[in-house]
């Protein structure tokens, strides 16, 4: 929505909302600036997003509806697909028989406004929401569906005997497979998690009962406990699905399956481990329509998102992303992947495994079991006339050493290395052999990242006491940060600390207050000064800091960073990154 600025100031005025020193103050930084004086108000935290739409909708005159807390009805909200929900903030409310009243956070969303209308059959009657009420309507699509599954599990559950004797036999454990009950039970369980936002599924066999847990944004939950009837039935359906050996109990076992569910195709990668109480079963979900993410909706920003697109335009030499397992480093390669994938280079990838799959890529799946390693297969690769050649992980010394190879002789390589840092990754590259001099040769940028969770929409503004300020200033330079956010516009050139915001999340019954994930990130080029102390041999710590010098900003900073403009919180970053 755009409204005039005059307006808005002379609005706001009236209405006491902010003071006319205060709405100077941001006019001024606004103009000098060319940003529109509605987003600096809210970036400033002048204004909360709500409190800045409602002031917008006053304006022109767009009816405000209040969802939170009412009970919708489902045959309304269905009208509307959850992912067209989500995905554009639009959700019905009220039906009459000739109009769909739909609450949304952008009224002037006409493509929304359209599609929907089209594929009701009826006039759409906007109306103005905020951000709290949109939550609770798309939860409400949850609380409908979590509780269908509810009933169903329990129902099949409880259709299911109880097993005499044990089944061992494999014929037997195909035939329980396909029970009509377990069959249901399987497919409500991967829909249910799906519908969650669930990255795994743990189904762990307990003493007494099975207990399934999600991990979600990072984090597992529990999710339902079954009776323990279920266990040889769900374990033997999931190794139906992903072609397994039924009959085999006594080792681990590795799969993977896939299902389409509402036109979106889902894989699923299984892996089994005998315990105590029986088979414990994971399963990783990977959606396959998972890239297609720009870098900066990852968390790329400043001068961290040039150095990475200037390595792209390279036509040789290396790009290395470091992290622990499940920090995003797959993500990001296939988002780098995504923007170098054009008709005028060839592609190839050596994975473990292969996570989602992408057109015109010429992907290879590593088979440790039959000597075919990563190692093994980058050796046939840089022969299949490849530009641009993707390595899953750079394990061993020998892979290092071909990875180098690959890049010093005309590809561009990407790959991960398992390390804490970016500047971790120079010693331990050295570590599995590599001469100093191949490395400054082919080394371009590093990457480092962790993954944190971000903030829902009902989040609480507050600002540090002194005490917290020192607390912050034993893990960042208070100055050194200081000047990044000014740097960044996101604080006054004349801000101190004490008048920095920051943001905590709001717990509710739906939630702990956290909703999906973000990268945290640091970026170091390895530039002239950078290859001097690689080949001086310098340690990690003045790598970093030479980085640090030359504008790098550490992850624990861009941390803070994300923390002061509200995406996550101070105590998330903590969690997850630790110097």
């Amino acid at each position: 929505m755009h409204i005039d600025e005059t307006q808005l100031k002379k609005f706001l005025l009236d209405a006491g909302l902010v003071s006319k020193k205060d709405l100077d103050d941001v006019a001024s930084y606004a103009a000098e600036k060319g940003i529109a004086l509605g987003k600096v108000l809210v970036t400033r935290g002048v204004l909360t997003e709500d409190e800045y739409r409602r002031t917008e909708g006053y304006i022109l005159g767009v009816a405000f509806v209040d969802l939170k807390n009412q009970k919708l009805d489902l045959d309304v909200l269905s009208l509307i697909p959850e992912p067209i929900a989500r995905n554009h903030n639009i959700v019905a409310f009220k039906k009459t028989p000739d109009t769909l009243e739909v609450a949304m956070l952008d009224t002037e969303d006409l493509t929304a406004i359209d599609f929907v209308g089209k594929s009701v059959g009826l006039k759409i009657v906007p109306r103005l929401t905020d951000n709290e009420s949109m939550k609770w309507a798309l939860m409400s699509y949850q609380k409908s569906l979590q509780d269908e599954f509810g009933s169903v599990i329990e129902k099949e559950a409880g259709a299911l005997k109880p097993i005499k004797g044990g089944v061992e036999e494999e014929g037997d454990l195909k035939k329980l497979a396909e029970d009509v009950p377990v069959v249901r039970i399987v497919d409500t369980l991967l829909k249910h998690a799906i519908v969650q936002g669930a990255s795994d599924i743990h189904i762990e066999p307990q003493d007494a009962e099975v207990l399934v847990r999600y991990r979600i944004d990072g984090i597992l939950h529990d999710a339902m406990v079954l009776p323990k009837t279920t266990a040889p039935g769900i374990t033997a359906r999931v190794k139906v699905l992903s072609s397994l050996k039924l009959d085999e109990k006594r080792l681990p076992q590795d799969g993977r399956f896939k299902i389409e569910l509402d036109g979106e195709k889902v894989s699923f990668r299984v892996s089994t481990l005998p315990t105590y109480y029986g088979e414990k079963t994971v399963m990783r979900i990977l959606r396959e329509n998972a890239y297609g993410f720009t870098l900066e909706s990852l968390g790329f920003h400043g001068q961290a998102l040039e150095v990475v697109h200037e390595s792209l335009k390279l036509t040789s030499g290396m790009l290395l992303n470091c992290g622990p397992t499940g920090s995003g480093k797959t993500t990001t390669l296939y988002t780098l992947l995504d923007i170098l994938n054009t008709p005028s280079v060839n592609i190839s990838t050596i994975e473990d495994p292969i996570e989602y799959q992408m057109k015109r890529v010429n992907q290879t799946q590593v088979r440790p079991e039959i000597g075919f390693s990563f190692a093994q297969g980058l050796r046939t690769l840089v022969r299949q006339d490849p530009d641009i050649i993707m390595v899953g992980e750079i394990r061993d010394t020998e892979t290092a050493a071909l990875a180098v190879n690959a890049a010093l002789t005309g590809h561009l390589v990407l790959s991960t290395l398992h390390t804490n840092s970016a500047a971790g990754a120079i010693p331990r590259l050295l570590d599995m052999k590599l001469e100093p001099f191949l490395l400054t040769s082919t080394l371009d940028a590093v990457m480092g990242q962790r993954l944190v969770r971000k903030l829902g929409t009902n989040k609480e503004r507050y600002l540090l006491n002194k005490e917290e300020i020192n607390s912050l200033g034993h893990l960042v330079s208070l100055d050194r940060m200081l000047a990044l956010l000014k740097a960044e516009n996101l604080v006054e050139k004349a801000a101190t600390w004490e008048r920095v915001p920051f943001w905590k999340a709001k717990a509710t019954a739906d939630g702990d207050g956290y909703q999906g994930r973000i990268g945290l990130y640091e970026v170091l080029k390895v530039s002239p000064a950078v290859k001097a102390l690689i080949l001086r041999g310098a340690t990690q710590q003045d790598i970093e800091e030479q980085g640090k010098k030359e504008g790098m900003i550490t992850m624990l900073e861009d941390g803070v960073f994300k923390a002061v403009q509200g995406i996550t919180s101070i105590e998330e970053v903590l969690r997850v990154v630790s110097e």
